[in-house]
């Protein structure tokens, strides 16, 4: 986002020039939103806590500037010491939700074995890579898994979502389109479906598939079941 509307197709490490007064960060909040143009938000300016840098998140993304926001900075701060990366530590943080908060109701639920381990995931009828975690997540045992249809990539998705959603059972009209290609029947009902929409961009999901876990955190894009097999368990959900 930040690149698209400030760089307008620069290289993601460069410098502009901006006015603010000395690390005042609601002047700060001004300048960028000045510079980015109508309709932008920030949603937070803070000391960086290295080299000087105030942190301004707008979107999920963060960029740097100095205490008098003479230049913007994009890119990823590297510890030398560490070698962590302290911008995508950040943005990993900025990104963690409250996992109980989530509306289970308008997701498909399906529990395996005792159910103990929990995750969640926003996927697209039409999306390739989740049709590749469903497969994935056959092998899974003791888990439930709230699948929230998130119908964004083209309008049969919706009509999709819809169907699966209206079937009398969910899960298994999911699993029979996701894994066999079969097309849910026609149905109409009372679909969560825009809902569903409306709360993927509350959160700032991207993309299909996006993998939710217990402790907030987030993994963008297809990963293996080895993977979250072990994510669930750092989440203190593994077992």
């Amino acid at each position: 986002m930040i690149k698209r509307a400030l760089l307008g197709g620069l290289a993601a490490l460069c410098f502009f020039a901006a006015h603010a007064e000395n690390g005042d960060t609601a002047e700060i909040k001004k300048v960028v939103e000045a510079s980015f143009g109508k309709g932008t938000k920030v949603d937070s300016v803070r000391d960086a806590g290295f080299l000087g840098l105030y942190e301004v998140v707008v979107g999920g993304d963060v960029l740097y500037t100095d205490k008098k926001a003479n230049y913007f900075l994009l890119g990823d701060v590297i510890d030398a010491k560490s070698r962590k990366n302290l911008t995508e530590e950040r943005k990993n943080k900025l990104a963690q939700i409250k996992f109980s908060d989530l509306p289970f109701d308008m997701a498909v639920k399906q529990v395996r074995g005792n159910g103990k381990r929990i995750f969640a995931t926003f996927e697209d009828p039409h999306c390739g890579y989740c049709k590749k975690l469903a497969h994935e997540l056959q092998g899974m045992t003791d888990v439930t898994i709230y699948t929230f249809l998130f119908p964004i990539l083209s309008p049969d998705s919706s009509e999709k979502a819809r169907n699966i959603w209206c079937a009398h059972d969910k899960a298994k009209a999911w699993n029979d389109w996701m894994l066999n290609g079969v097309e849910p029947a026609a149905a109409k009902c009372d679909a969560p479906t825009d809902k569903v929409v409306a709360l993927g961009r509350r959160l700032n999901v991207r993309g299909t598939p996006t993998i939710f876990f217990t402790d907030g955190s987030r993994v963008p894009g297809f990963i293996p079941a080895a993977q979250i097999e072990q994510t669930m368990a750092k989440a203190g959900n593994g077992g």
